[in-house]
């Protein structure tokens, strides 16, 4: 197991997956993971990327085989993008090309707006609108994590999650995965992260930047996420049939390809 210690008591487990001629030096791909998942999520992504680049996948602190996070414990969006800054740092990488799903799209933009020296291009597959509506639902939510468990809310969501051409033992896997989440990390994140207004980060976002989503989405309609995709200035929208919000696991492959084709196009040398 990699682990790297991002702050007293706190270690980030992560993965470094890198199958590129050894002679050669490839650039760094960093994959940032929704809540209640950790690096595991990028399963079908790894064969496809990590021929051409090396593929970082860190466990969210809290999450995965990182340290679980207390149930008291101040979450910040910048609390989340340093330790990621940390972790590159470590490697010894000063730029990468950033992929984050779901609400690792929401932390990807806000990074790719603070840190911008940090990011060469930037990808968000399935991820919220910049203000997500609902954080009148937190104090139900937190019930139902402290009294039924996790995979309670992720087998009551997963529908909408996964959308219907999602196979049946897929969809059991992907249940009981995320239900492995620590209550006590998800309870803080739920209310801290998980409606986190980025708004103001959006327009700062200076490099190439590609947004997917489905036609059929469950976070947001096209209109709507094309209103924030043009915020960014360089930016360009992919839309995916399907009623999936988890675009990245539900399609995997095809993000993927896109995402790979949008850093030859955009990426630079």
């Amino acid at each position: 197991m990699t682990t790297f210690e991002t702050s007293p008591g706190v270690h980030l487990h992560y993965l470094v997956d890198d199958f590129t001629e050894p002679w050669t030096e490839p650039a760094t791909i960093l994959l940032l993971h929704g809540n209640a998942e950790s690096s595991r999520a990028w399963y079908a992504w790894v064969p496809l990327l990590a021929r051409r680049f090396r593929v970082v996948r860190p466990d969210m602190r809290g999450y995965g085989a990182s340290t679980p996070m207390p149930r008291d414990f101040k979450w910040s969006l910048d609390v989340v993008i340093d330790d990621y800054v940390r972790l590159i740092d470590s490697l010894g990488v000063q730029r990468v090309h950033l992929v984050g799903a779901k609400i690792g799209g929401i932390i990807a933009r806000a990074f790719a707006a603070r840190r911008p020296e940090r990011v060469t291009t930037l990808t968000v597959i399935g991820s919220p609108p910049p203000l997500r509506k609902g954080a009148e639902g937190i104090p139900a939510l937190t019930a139902e994590f402290e009294t039924k468990g996790v995979e309670h809310w992720a087998r009551r969501t997963m529908a909408g999650r996964l959308g219907e051409r999602f196979p049946a033992a897929g969809v059991e896997w992907w249940i009981r995965f995320m239900g492995r989440t620590p209550v006590s990390t998800i309870v803080g994140f739920n209310a801290a992260i998980n409606y986190s207004d980025i708004r103001a980060d959006l327009p700062r976002i200076a490099c190439p930047t590609l947004v997917i989503t489905t036609d059929q989405s469950g976070l947001a309609s096209v209109d709507e996420t094309r209103a924030w995709q043009q915020t960014i200035r360089d930016s360009e929208l992919l839309v995916i049939p399907g009623n999936s919000f988890h675009v990245a696991a539900s399609d995997a492959e095809r993000c993927a390809r896109a995402t790979l084709d949008f850093i030859d196009r955009r990426g630079g040398p």
